[in-house]
């Protein structure tokens, strides 16, 4: 089954953090954009299949995401 999962990136001092939207507890840093996203990917990989040894559900991704403009 093929699932899709929402990326945050935020540039940080050090380079890039990446979080999943629906799985929060999946955080990574890279010192490159490109490095932070392989980063995530990995990770992304080893709790899927740490989740799955233990048989814990998955979270189901596919968040929908809209931005809100505000003056300040």
């Amino acid at each position: 089954m093929m699932n899709t999962y929402s990326a945050k990136y935020t540039k940080i001092n050090s380079g890039y953090m990446g979080q999943l939207v629906e799985w929060p507890e999946i955080v990574t840093e890279g010192e490159t954009l490109e490095e932070c996203r392989e980063m995530l990917d990995d990770a992304l990989r080893q709790m899927i299949a740490a989740y799955r040894q233990q048989e814990k559900e998955i979270p189901v991704g596919g968040a929908l995401f809209e931005q809100i403009p505000v003056e300040i």
